[in-house]
């Protein structure tokens, strides 16, 4: 949920304003994951020869514009001072622990002297524990948040080490092994100047390299721990067993006395430049855009990795070694380009993103439909396709606006599969310990790979057998590199927080597993043939669909005052009208509904008289004349419904109070067409109320925390 973003020039000389200017462009390219408050870590000085540095932290509440104005009005900063060697960390933060304030905001530091610093993303959940303990050991807390006790933890471990070689590497792995929950965490201390260390358990964190030279590897190998420590580094039995630490058995934890088996395997087992001239950037992010535009080169870090900067050289470390997992780390080439994280013309990323469906859902059926033989491929399920067709069920699991992608999909991937077919919010899926079997394929949908509910419902499904597949618009997140196969939906970067054309693309993805499912079908051609006709005139009908902005607009301005509103329909676009609530819901702060048509007098009749705006969807669809029912249901009780329908349905508007019309295309795909109107729709009201359309209030893009 929080942006993490940290930048290291080792022999690139650069002065404070350009190290700064780089911390808040980075947090800006993450706000979108938080925006409360945001702060910044950077050397007081430029003598890297010291034993020790000072550092300076600088805090704002509010939005990263904030913080550089609080940066620029700074008079004791010399903005021309230059680095050879520095480590600057920054942090925008989406708040969990602590209101939002200067005091609660990253990095959080060790003690007033600012010897340890830590930004940090994610929950520590055994935070009270360790609160306790370092309390009682004398330690002061001046914030309410759980990031709080990981810089004292650190300072802790460093006050209590058994010898002055250990490094800072090692105390960070003595630290983060006490820690329970989820975390990405950089820190940087004045004990051990120009030298980074980073990790990660359950949320993302990777890093950039960018170097003029050529790298000396495109694989970094792992460095596990010489020898099976039983004891918590540098700690006593009772530190130990206060922390909740197991002393009969050990984490592995590498010790000061095989300091110098490590270090030579450091010369050997490290990234550096292949010049020999040192020069070096590294950036660690939360996310690849903060990245981009400094370097394509990049290491995704996987749970429980420890990466340190130490002179320029990059080593990763584990304190374990498990079954089945890499010994390296790839340095993989972000494809990605510098402009697709630009707004552009646009007032906003929501409104540039909306306007970019008809090429996003293009780039997620490239290469994969071949329209002359109407056929079918998703090369990341080829491997697994008889098992896909041999399951019992199928079962889709997400959150949020994911889950209403699935919805959407549900009855058209039963008829084309012939199989049980399940939609799961995945937090109740976890509550209810759902049964999973082996022959099962569980789906997980996300559009950053990293919510972690469906994460975490993903290795609650693994742990049982099942086949996992992946939907992600992230490539390198943790859920498709921990899912047994999958599919990109290539939409793009997303930024704004409510999503858009990442729906329209996974809605896609689903379609077209379904046709490949049922490609050897005879029954089933004939409807193949017209939903893949469909999928080729999609992007044309929703540049159609796009022209109605204006019309749009105008009902917004009818809407924007009004407390509530009702979205109503049933069959393919019961979905789309939950998706249009939750779209109003985030945007507006107004309170919305998706009701199902079917379920109108079972309660939500009671709602409608001609106060209450009413959006009803109704296509020419298996449901058209159960709408129509419920069209006259609401009429008759004084409503004024303001209708969604295909051009040419005069049965339905001679009803309605405003009619938008819509391009007709196969029934399957109209929840696609219906949505763009309600995504538009809650964008003009959002606009007109003078909400924030990109960072709605209390909330953030990427959920990676329960």
């Amino acid at each position: 949920m929080c942006g993490i973003f940290a930048y290291l020039n080792f022999c690139v000389p650069k002065k404070r304003k350009e190290i700064l200017d780089k911390l808040i462009k980075g947090l800006q390219r993450l706000e979108y994951r938080g925006y409360d408050s945001a702060g910044i870590g950077v050397d007081g000085g430029n003598d890297i020869e010291k034993s020790e540095q000072s550092t300076i932290l600088i805090k704002k509440r509010g939005k990263v514009i904030n913080l550089q104005e609080e940066i620029q009005g700074r008079e004791d900063l010399n903005f021309d001072l230059e680095f050879e060697t520095h480590l600057g960390i920054a942090h925008t933060r989406w708040a969990t622990h602590g209101v939002p304030n200067n005091v609660n905001s990253h990095p959080q530091r060790s003690d007033s002297a600012n010897e340890f610093i830590v930004v940090h993303n994610g929950i520590i959940t055994n935070y009270k524990d360790i609160k306790k303990f370092l309390v009682g050991k004398g330690f002061e807390f001046e914030s309410d948040t759980d990031t709080e006790v990981i810089a004292k933890l650190l300072k802790y471990m460093y006050d209590t080490r058994e010898n002055d070689g250990i490094s800072f590497r090692e105390l960070v792995e003595g630290t983060v092994q006490q820690l329970e929950g989820a975390f990405a965490v950089v820190f940087k201390s004045t004990k051990f100047p120009g030298q980074a260390v980073a990790s990660r358990r359950g949320s993302p964190l990777l890093i950039g390299i960018a170097s003029k030279s050529k790298l000396s590897t495109d694989h970094i190998p792992i460095l596990y721990s010489k020898e099976s420590n039983k004891k918590v580094l540098g700690a006593n039995k009772e530190k130990a067993n206060t922390l909740g630490a197991d002393k009969n058995e050990g984490d592995g934890t590498v010790t000061g006395n095989n300091k110098d088996a490590l270090n030579s395997a450091n010369s050997t087992s490290s990234f550096q430049p292949a010049n020999g001239d040192g020069q070096v950037e590294y950036f660690f992010a939360s996310d690849a855009s903060a990245i981009i535009e400094h370097t394509n080169r990049v290491i995704f870090m996987e749970d429980d990795d420890v990466a340190a900067v130490t002179d320029g050289c990059l080593s990763l470390h584990r304190i374990r070694r498990s079954v089945d997992e890499s010994s390296t780390r790839q340095v993989q080439t972000l494809q990605m380009e510098i402009q697709q994280i630009m707004r552009g013309n646009y007032s906003t990323f929501m409104q540039k993103e909306i306007f970019e469906q008809p090429e996003s859902v293009v780039n997620t059926m490239r290469g994969r439909i071949n329209f002359d033989t109407d056929t079918v491929h998703l090369g990341g399920l080829k491997q697994h396709i008889n098992e896909l067709k041999r399951c019992r069920r199928l079962i889709f699991i997400a959150c949020g606006t994911s889950y209403h992608s699935a919805m959407a999909t549900r009855q058209l991937l039963e008829e084309l599969t012939e199989l049980p077919v399940m939609v799961e919010l995945a937090s109740d899926f976890l509550d209810r310990k759902t049964p999973i079997f082996r022959d099962d394929v569980c789906f997980f949908i996300s559009q950053s790979g990293e919510t972690a509910d469906t994460l975490m419902a993903l290795r609650y499904c693994k742990g049982r057998g099942a086949l996992t597949v992946g939907i992600t618009n992230v490539v390198g997140s943790s859920i498709s590199r921990e899912t047994d196969c999958g599919v990109h939906i290539n939409a793009g970067p997303e930024i704004g927080v409510a999503s858009t054309k990442a729906y329209t693309s996974q809605f896609i993805a689903l379609v077209m597993f379904g046709l490949m499912m049922c490609e050897d079908r005879i029954s089933m051609q004939q409807r193949r043939k017209d939903i893949i006709q469909g999928l080729k005139e999609l992007p044309d009908k929703i540049k159609e669909v796009l022209k109605l902005d204006e019309e749009v607009h105008s009902l917004a301005q009818e809407l924007y005052q009004q407390k509530s509103v009702l979205i109503m329909g049933r069959g393919y676009n019961f979905a789309t009208c939950l998706e249009g609530a939750l779209k109003v819901k985030e945007l507006t702060y107004m309170h919305s509904e998706g009701i199902l048509a079917g379920e109108l007098k079972h309660g939500p009749l009671a709602l409608v008289d001609k106060a209450m705006p009413i959006i009803m969807i109704i296509m020419k669809d298996g449901t058209y004349t159960k709408c129509q029912n419920a069209l006259q249901q609401v009429v008759a009780r004084m409503g004024r419904p303001i209708l969604l329908c295909e051009k040419g349905d005069t049965m339905s508007q001679k009803d309605a109070h405003r009619v938008m019309e819509l391009p007709g295309i196969v029934d399957c795909l109209s929840g696609i067409l219906t949505v763009i109107p309600l995504q538009l729709l809650s964008f003009h009201i959002a606009v007109l109320k003078g909400c924030d359309v990109d960072c709605p209030r209390n909330l953030a893009k990427s959920v990676t925390v329960e």
